[in-house]
């Protein structure tokens, strides 16, 4: 069974393709059709657009700030928990070594 081969575009495809919705006066089911998307698809890319034109679409490996740092703590507190696990164990050693 083969499985569908998810899709990506480019940065500029989707500016491109929601200034059709915005500046040339397409609607959106109209401008999908003709680019081949899924009308929602075009919709959220159009919702992102017009909330922020500088951060939209940051693309694979470019986070907004909020999501690095959000990640790195993610994983601070992991690597934290880890250390924590190994000194309990480490402790429990020791003491019933030393009785």
């Amino acid at each position: 069974m083969m499985t569908a081969k998810r899709r990506s575009y480019t940065k500029q495809f989707k500016i491109d393709a929601v200034q059709l919705v915005t500046d040339q006066g397409y609607n959106i089911s109209e401008a999908a059709r003709n680019l081949d998307l899924h009308p929602n698809l075009l919709r959220r890319w159009k919702e992102q657009f017009s909330n922020d034109h500088i951060k939209s679409f940051p693309g694979k490996g470019h986070m907004t700030p909020e999501n690095e740092e959000l990640k790195r703590l993610r994983k601070e507190n992991q690597r934290l928990r880890m250390e924590h696990e190994i000194l309990k164990k480490a402790a429990a050693f020791f003491a019933k070594e030393s009785t």
